[in-house]
C-alpha cells in the first residue's frame, strides 16, 4: 500500500476520545511530584526565553482573559463583584519543545465557596493536539495549579540561593506554600530549619503548616512559628512569600531585616520601600506579564511624589524602571539564567529578589507530564467526543 494511501486512510480515522482525570487519578499520576516539577518548569522556562511558546494577548505573554464582574447591577440577580473574590479567567497557552501542545486552564473563584466545605478556587485544565485542535486530556487541575506554583520557588531556590542556605522561612502558611516547601527542600538538601509566619504562632493555619512540615519534611530539624514579620526575616537564607491578603494590606519589608545572600521569592504580596528594591538584584519570570499589570492597574503617585505600590514585586519593577529609578536591563529574566545569558548568583552576600506570578504555560506543560503518565499507568476514564463527526 502506498504511503498517500495509508495517509488517507489515517485521515479517515475520526473517531475522538478524551482521557478524563479526576483528582485522585492527578495523584496517582504523580501531580505531587515536587522534584520533578521543579524539573519541568526549568524546561518550561527555558522554552519560553527561547519563543518556544504562546500566551493570550496581542504580544502573546498574557497571564489569562478574566471576567470581570460589576460592583453592582440593575438585574436581578446578577453576579456582582465584591470583597469574596468572584473571578474567572480563561487561561490559554501553547508550548513547543517536546510537549508541543496547547492548552488552557479554566479558573472559577468565589471566596464564599469556604462556607460551603469547597476551595476558594475550582480550577480545570484541557490538552489539546496542536495540529487538529483536538481534545486530549481535561484534568482536574487544583493539584496542577498549586503544585506548578509552588514548583516556581523550587526553580528560583536551585538557581539562585546560596548552596549552603541553612534556614528557609514560609510568609503565609497556606496551601500553595505547602507545595512550595516540597519543592524547595526537593532541591535544598542542605535546609534544616523552617520559620513560618503566619497571622499568628498559634493560628490555625500556622500550627497546620507546622503538622504539615513535621509529617513531610523529615530533613528539617527544628521549626519556629514567628509572631513579626521582622522575626521572621532576620537571619533567614531563603524567603518563600505566599500571603493571602486584602488590597493594600500587604504587609511591608524592611530592607535591613535581610541577611546578606538572603534569596526572596513572591508568588503573591509583596512591599518594599522603592530606594531600597534598587540596591538589589532584581529576577522576574517573564517581565512581559508585568508590563501588562502596570499597563492594567495605571497606578498613581503618592504626596512625596513617589509611586504606588501595586503589591506585585515585578510590576514595581517595571514603574521603577519607567520612573527611572533602575535600568530596564537591570530586570534578568529567569529564562536568561537557565540559558547562561545572565548570570545568577554573583556573590554568597548578594540579596536577589524574585518575582513569580505564574503562567498558563506551566500549567500546559505540568499537565503534559501528569497526562503521559497517566498514560503509561492506565489511569483515567476515557470519553468518547464522536465516532464521526455529525454533518448538519
Amino acid at each position: 500500500m502506498s504511503d498517500l494511501k495509508k495517509e488517507f486512510l489515517k485521515d479517515e480515522d475520526t473517531k475522538i476520545e478524551i482521557l478524563y482525570l479526576s483528582e485522585e487519578d492527578m495523584i496517582d499520576a504523580g501531580v505531587l511530584d515536587a522534584g520533578r516539577c521543579v524539573d519541568v518548569m526549568e524546561e518550561t522556562i527555558g522554552l519560553l526565553e527561547d519563543g518556544d511558546v504562546l500566551m493570550g494577548g496581542p504580544k502573546h505573554d498574557e497571564h489569562g482573559c478574566m471576567l470581570w464582574f460589576p460592583k453592582e447591577s440593575e438585574i436581578a440577580n446578577f453576579p456582582l463583584n465584591d470583597s469574596r473574590d468572584r473571578r474567572f479567567i480563561a487561561m490559554p497557552a501553547y508550548v513547543g519543545g517536546r510537549f508541543h501542545l496547547a492548552g488552557m486552564k479554566w479558573y472559577g473563584s468565589n471566596g464564599r465557596n469556604r462556607e460551603k466545605g469547597l476551595p476558594r478556587s475550582i480550577l480545570m485544565a484541557c490538552l489539546n493536539d496542536v495540529e487538529t485542535g483536538s481534545p486530549l486530556c481535561y484534568m482536574s487541575a487544583n493539584l496542577l495549579s498549586a503544585m506548578r506554583t509552588g514548583a516556581m520557588p523550587g526553580l528560583a531556590a536551585k538557581k539562585l540561593a546560596n548552596p549552603d542556605a541553612k534556614v528557609l522561612t514560609l510568609l503565609g502558611p497556606g496551601n500553595i506554600q505547602r507545595c512550595s516547601v516540597l519543592a524547595i527542600l526537593s532541591k535544598m538538601k542542605q535546609v534544616e530549619t523552617i520559620k513560618i509566619k503566619g497571622s499568628s504562632p498559634t493560628s490555625k493555619s500556622t500550627l497546620a503548616m507546622k503538622e504539615y512540615v513535621k509529617e513531610h519534611c523529615p530533613q528539617i530539624k527544628e521549626i519556629i512559628c514567628c509572631e513579626t514579620l521582622e522575626e521572621a526575616i532576620r537571619g533567614t537564607d531563603i524567603i518563600s512569600e505566599a500571603v493571602s491578603c486584602g488590597e493594600g494590606q500587604w504587609p511591608e519589608v524592611k530592607a535591613e531585616w535581610l541577611k546578606p545572600g538572603c534569596t526572596y521569592i513572591v508568588t503573591s504580596t509583596f512591599n518594599m520601600e522603592y530606594n531600597s528594591i534598587k540596591d538589589f538584584k532584581k529576577v522576574v519570570d517573564n517581565i512581559g506579564m508585568y508590563d501588562n499589570y502596570a499597563v492594567e492597574d495605571q497606578m498613581g503617585y503618592e504626596e512625596d511624589g513617589s509611586r504606588e505600590h501595586t503589591g506585585v514585586m515585578g510590576e514595581d519593577f517595571v514603574l521603577m524602571a519607567e520612573d527611572g529609578i533602575i535600568e530596564r536591563d537591570s530586570i534578568i529574566q529567569l529564562g536568561e539564567i537557565i540559558r547562561g545569558k545572565k548570570p545568577g548568583r554573583e556573590s554568597h552576600d548578594e540579596i536577589i529578589l524574585v518575582s513569580i506570578e505564574g503562567m498558563p504555560i506551566e500549567d500546559v506543560t505540568w499537565g503534559y507530564e501528569c497526562y503521559h503518565s497517566a498514560l503509561e499507568k492506565g489511569i483515567g476514564t476515557k470519553l468518547k467526543l464522536w465516532d464521526k463527526p455529525y454533518s448538519c
